[in-house]
């Protein structure tokens, strides 16, 4: 029999989530946390879960984002108390956003050192707010004969709340795990544990039809998250597709790559009648203009993960599921094709800009890699200038915060990796800004193994995205410079040796290529005007 009260609730609700099927779990060390971090030692041992440790939690939430971001699973996060359980708030809040689960295992201490000045203790109840679909408070153990079943229990409705088995949007939960001393012991060895639980039962959202009599003049846009449906309904009715690079949906005959410059500068766009909306697009001013028109029927599909979309508040219709009685007329297609092939393109060049390291990043992706878009310029770039490929495109979009996006790529590339496909190449392409941001995120656990992982960064010497708002016309150059472009010089060189990555620097696009081409983890800094 344990003296601790603390590591048999732990080992149950850990063996619990396991045997439930949650592989990936996510640790920062910690002291009021020793009870889980050795119940998922002893579990990752045995081989019956995988577990990444990370020093900083703000960097392991999003690595556990970035995981289950790519795996559509749960990531169980485990961390001590205090702003430790605080570092997590920006990968809760696009987890939140965009649906990802999330499961929060956050120690505590018990009641009675709440509000009293006890070390490390601060209100964690409602910490998130209204970013986790729940937070169950749960009173120190004590050692009763029912907390082994009452720790499955909390296991298995974890897992349905942040999959969403209540037919609601999938994302976060905490479990708010208050621990009194002793904190934890050698036994009970988690491994060995075979909880009786089961998963609730899964409720499946109502279908919500919509039949529209005439086609008009139509056209898809297509945020991110919108997926293959929305091709399919584009395809079907011969429709025009506007599709965000993280959409899932930037394939096929009726991508209109060049969407960004024709819906502000063609005629096309004023014929417009009605715009269905898949996902939630985020990249252009245009598109929200166009949402915005008064003569523009707005049909919004619902989208599970990324929630509720009405950003004019003027949808006409919701559905999941859309259907038109009139038969498709393919020339409003064929006009639209005609005016994205007028377009301009890529030019070559011999040192690489923008445009074409888009297109050189689109070019070496295959379809067994992972490609994650920054927060910055080059997503825009990309959403002009990236081609109609079936590429897996990822994005952090739910808030399109700048925050952790070295950590969520290298969360993409562990569930890769533990899915079996060690050698696919996830890519970030990203600016000098966003590396910085999260450059804490480049120290990475060894016992991971080698990863294939290029962090492609489009260095600029700052924040050159400012310059298309409107500070760059209202302010003197060296008051925006200072206040928006924040210009730096971090010599990235310096930054990969001292986190272990390989570093590559390209000045011509020959070396872009061969860079693409390179394995394991790889800073590939390629120099932008």
């Amino acid at each position: 029999m344990t003296d601790s009260p603390a590591q048999v609730f732990a080992a149950q609700l850990l063996a619990s989530l396991a045997k439930l099927g949650v592989r990936s779990f996510f640790l920062a060390p910690g002291a009021r946390s020793q009870a889980l971090a050795i119940a998922a030692g002893q579990l990752a041992d045995a081989g019956k879960i995988d577990l990444s440790i990370r020093l900083d939690e703000r960097s392991l939430g999003f690595v556990a984002l970035g995981c289950a971001l790519a795996s559509g699973e749960p990531s169980v996060i485990i961390t001590t108390s205090g702003t430790a359980v605080a570092n997590l708030h920006p990968a809760v809040l696009e987890a939140s956003h965009a649906g990802v689960p999330l499961i929060l295992l956050t120690a505590d201490r018990p009641h009675e050192l709440r509000g009293v000045g006890a070390n490390q203790t601060t209100n964690q109840i409602g910490i998130f707010n209204d970013a986790v679909r729940e937070c169950l408070d749960v009173v120190a153990p004590v050692g009763h004969e029912g907390e082994p079943a009452e720790a499955a229990e909390l296991a298995a409705a974890a897992i349905g709340i942040a999959l969403g088995y209540d037919a609601e949007q999938p994302g976060p939960v905490q479990l708010n795990l208050a621990f009194r001393e002793p904190l934890s012991a050698s036994s009970p060895d988690a491994a060995e544990l075979n909880p009786r639980v089961a998963l609730p039962a899964r409720e499946e959202p109502e279908t919500e039809f919509a039949v529209l009599d005439e086609a008009g003049k139509t056209v898809v846009v297509a945020g991110a998250g919108a997926g293959e449906s929305a091709v399919e309904l584009a395809e079907a009715f011969g429709w025009p597709l506007f599709a965000e690079p993280s959409s899932g949906a930037r394939f096929g005959a009726n991508v209109i790559v060049g969407y960004r410059e024709l819906i502000t500068s063609h005629e096309l766009a004023r014929e417009i009648s009605r715009v269905v909306v898949f996902g939630k697009p985020t990249l252009g001013r245009g598109v929200v203009a166009l949402l915005k028109n008064p003569s523009v029927e707005v049909i919004v599909v619902r989208n599970r993960s990324y929630g509720h979309f009405d950003v004019t508040r003027r949808a006409a219709k919701f559905c999941t599921e859309l259907t038109v009685l009139e038969e498709p007329d393919f020339d409003w297609l064929t006009a639209w094709r005609a005016a994205d092939a007028g377009l301009a393109k890529v030019a070559a060049t011999v040192a690489p800009t923008r445009p074409a390291l888009v297109e050189a990043v689109w070019a070496a992706s295959e379809p067994g890699d992972q490609l994650l878009l920054g927060a910055s310029r080059l997503i825009r770039e990309a959403d002009r200038w990236a081609p109609a490929k079936p590429v897996r495109v990822f994005s952090n979009r739910g808030l399109a915060g700048i925050d952790g996006t070295v950590a969520t790529a290298s969360g993409l590339a562990i569930a890769e990796a533990r899915a079996g496909y060690r050698e696919s190449i996830t890519r970030a392409l990203i600016g000098d800004l966003t590396l910085l941001h999260d450059a804490g995120s480049l120290a990475f656990d060894r016992a991971e193994g080698e990863l294939n992982i290029q962090l492609i960064v489009g260095n600029d010497h700052g924040g050159t995205i400012f310059e298309s708002l409107e500070p760059a016309q209202a302010l003197d150059a060296t008051s925006f410079e200072r206040l928006f472009k924040t210009p730096q010089e971090v010599d990235i060189w310096s930054l990969a040796q001292a986190y272990g990555w390989r570093h590559i620097l390209v000045e011509t696009m020959a070396q872009l290529d061969d860079a693409l081409a390179q394995r394991g983890r790889v800073i590939i800094e390629v120099k932008l005007d």
